[in-house]
């Protein structure tokens, strides 16, 4: 049986490229440091295909592209940096409240404001919980690798048709910007019926029309009902997670999702070597949060840490699990400082003191 072949890529590259796999044939985007090599391949790949990519005038402007699109049926897709994510997102609202299927990839950056070009994970929060206006979700995947990156790529395309819903991947300048040998899913493309999207009315059927404005409250009431059963099956059936070296119950674990969970590791690694019991809970799905999965690690824990590139924002989850039965300590650096094995080390020994 044949190897599939390992390719060194950019990360940046590597979605794109993983994108396009998955059956991405629309891109619509503005370019911010530091995911501009997607668009750039982008708009060399997706000719080579039969697809169509788009500099829009501006990140609004995107993401009223993706709604037009999106709405048609077919795969479409955007990428930004913080700033770029935020001025999308009334767009992203629209894209919610009118059901309609779209890969958004953000590279953070540093913030807030203008901020720096450096990796940061202070979008978690933006990504989470609020993704434009009104009552809504996303489900949001955090690759901590390339390969996962590309994996997810696949997964983003079929979650967001199979729910009829924007899906992000959430990664950061480090993950957009480090090169890994990756190897590019086989599968055949799913391809998902799509019997409300707007292709030109046949005989057959009703005029479907795609829309997020109800005058009626109560009518959107029902919307906003209808759309929240949809999220709480995404709750139940889209957790995902990862634990490290969590098998003998250690009395302190690391909570660190994306790349930040990369550094953990080598640190938790460090640390075993010297007797110190060490493990890592690394959420996959940042929404829904694995909370089943956490829950499981609490009564064996001592005490949790959650480190991020940020001023701690996934903590707020990790204490919502958590409750008071444990604390829950925090250890990050913001505006694009990247914690190191060091420090880590270092607050994991002032806890064990």
């Amino acid at each position: 049986m044949a190897t599939a072949q390992r390719l060194l890529m950019k990360g940046t590259e590597a979605i794109a490229e993983a994108a396009i796999r998955a059956g991405c044939r629309h891109f619509f985007g503005y370019p911010i440091t530091p995911q501009n090599e997607i668009p750039e391949y982008m708009s060399k790949r997706l000719p080579q295909v039969g697809g169509v990519y788009l500099q829009a005038e501006s990140e609004v402007s995107a993401s009223n592209m993706l709604y037009g699109a999106g709405g048609s049926g077919v795969r479409v897709m955007t990428s930004s940096s913080s700033p770029g994510i935020a001025l999308m997102a009334e767009g992203f609202s629209y894209l919610c409240g009118s059901e309609i299927p779209a890969v958004v990839v953000n590279i953070m950056r540093g913030g807030p404001g203008l901020g720096d070009i450096q990796p940061s994970q202070g979008d978690y929060a933006m990504c989470t919980k609020g993704f434009g206006h009104g009552d809504k979700h996303a489900i949001v995947l955090a690759p901590s690798t390339v390969q996962e990156a590309v994996d997810l790529m696949a997964l983003a395309f079929d979650l967001a048709d199979q729910y009829r819903n924007p899906c992000v991947v959430m990664g950061d300048g480090l993950i957009g910007q480090m090169m890994e040998p990756v190897t590019f899913p086989e599968a055949p493309v799913k391809v998902y019926d799509k019997p409300w999207a707007a292709t030109g009315k046949p005989p057959t059927r009703k005029h479907n029309i795609i829309n997020s404005l109800y005058l009626d409250p109560e009518e959107l009431e029902r919307h906003v009902y209808h759309l929240f059963e949809k999220y709480e099956r995404m709750r139940a059936d889209e957790q995902r997670h990862e634990t490290f070296m969590l098998d003998d119950a250690p009395p302190v674990v690391i909570c660190a999702y994306g790349t930040m969970a990369r550094i953990a590791k080598t640190a938790i690694r460090e640390l075993r070597k010297t007797g110190v019991k060490i493990g890592l809970f690394r959420p996959i799905t940042a929404w829904p949060f694995p909370v089943e999965a956490l829950s499981g690690v609490v009564q064996s824990t001592k005490v949790f840490l959650a480190v991020e590139m940020s001023m701690g924002q996934m903590i707020e989850d990790v204490r919502m699990v958590v409750g008071r039965d444990r604390p829950v300590k925090f250890f990050g650096r913001p505006g694009g400082v990247i914690p190191t094995v060091e420090e880590i080390i270092h607050q994991v020994k002032l806890l064990s003191n």
